[in-house]
């Protein structure tokens, strides 16, 4: 557990000193249980810490609701007591926005940046439409996947959920990765109805150095249903690889 200016955060690390740095942090009303087979994955080869945010997985929701900017500069002191600098920091969903945050207030903790189907496409700005999109989704993504999911937003509850539901369609995710430092990959699954083709391109041209990956056959829950193919693909982002794939 780690307490940052009252905001609670745990984390979940497998240890490989010597070794490249992974962080993993979740979307809006989710957990690090949907993020554990790329967690796994990667912590085949490298040091792996994943994320639960103040108020999700379970953990205590604070009286103030803070927006990307205040969220991300706790995960910063959260990622300096984990020692975890220079680290590839990936985010799926809205967690897309807190690592690229992060990234951008604190370019020491970041070696490279990943967002896994990343929001909100600037084009469907709105909570309703997202909502939309997301049962459309979540129509076609495995019953485990969904259990995971139904399971998580149970325990963050609809009141958290919407108050952070606020700052992620505030957030202008296209403005802040322009002022990026290291590289950034956007990936998402080919079938993704959130992260569309279009707006992962736009992204990924918006940043200083951008590329974009797509998987055949996955959705929004890319980084679950293909933890393999994910984990090769931001393996290959990573500083010193021999390129994104």
């Amino acid at each position: 557990m780690h307490t940052v200016d009252g905001l609670a955060f745990r984390s979940w690390t497998s240890r490989r000193p010597n070794s490249a740095v992974y962080v993993l942090v979740h979307g809006i009303g989710m957990s690090h249980r949907y993020l554990s087979r790329l967690h796994a994955q990667l912590a085949r080869d490298a040091e792996v810490h994943s994320i639960d945010l103040p108020g999700f997985g379970g953990l205590r929701k604070p009286k103030a609701s803070p927006d990307i900017a205040a969220m991300s500069r706790a995960l910063g002191t959260v990622l300096d007591d984990l020692g975890a600098r220079a680290a590839v920091l990936v985010g799926h969903s809205m967690g897309a926005q807190w690592v690229v945050e992060t990234a951008v207030q604190r370019p020491d903790l970041a070696s490279a940046v990943v967002v896994i189907g990343p929001v909100t496409d600037d084009e469907r700005r709105s909570a309703v439409t997202q909502a939309l999109l997301l049962a459309r989704d979540s129509a076609l993504e495995p019953p485990r996947a969904n259990a995971i999911v139904l399971t998580d937003y149970l325990r963050c509850g609809p009141f958290w959920y919407a108050r952070q539901a606020r700052h992620m369609v505030r957030y202008p995710i296209e403005e802040r990765v322009a002022l990026l430092a290291v590289p950034l990959l956007v990936l998402r699954g080919a079938a993704d109805p959130i992260a569309r083709e279009r707006w992962v391109r736009r992204l990924a041209a918006r940043a200083p150095v951008g590329s974009v990956s797509s998987i055949p056959g996955h959705r929004h829950l890319v980084q679950y249903t293909a933890a393999a193919a994910a984990a090769a693909r931001i393996r290959a982002h990573a500083p010193g690889a021999a390129g994104t794939l």
